[in-house]
């Protein structure tokens, strides 16, 4: 999770993410989902290498994981 916030800062990123940002596995794959009140910030998916890749488009069950 620090790592994804660290990558978000870095690359621009001025919404502050909440406590609501979580880490979720949907279909044996590991996702870092960074939210604040309204809506995904960014996600990003945790490589079998443990590097984190930002997702343009993330799986729309990601996005009903909090609703």
């Amino acid at each position: 999770m620090r790592r994804a916030l660290s990558a978000y800062f870095r690359t621009g990123g001025t919404d502050q993410p909440s406590k609501a940002s979580e880490v979720a596995v949907h279909r044996r794959k590991v996702y870092v989902v960074l939210r604040n009140a309204r809506a995904i910030l960014a996600a990003y998916r945790v490589r079998n290498d443990g590097m984190l890749k930002r997702l343009r488009r993330w799986p729309a069950e990601l996005d009903d994981a909090k609703e």
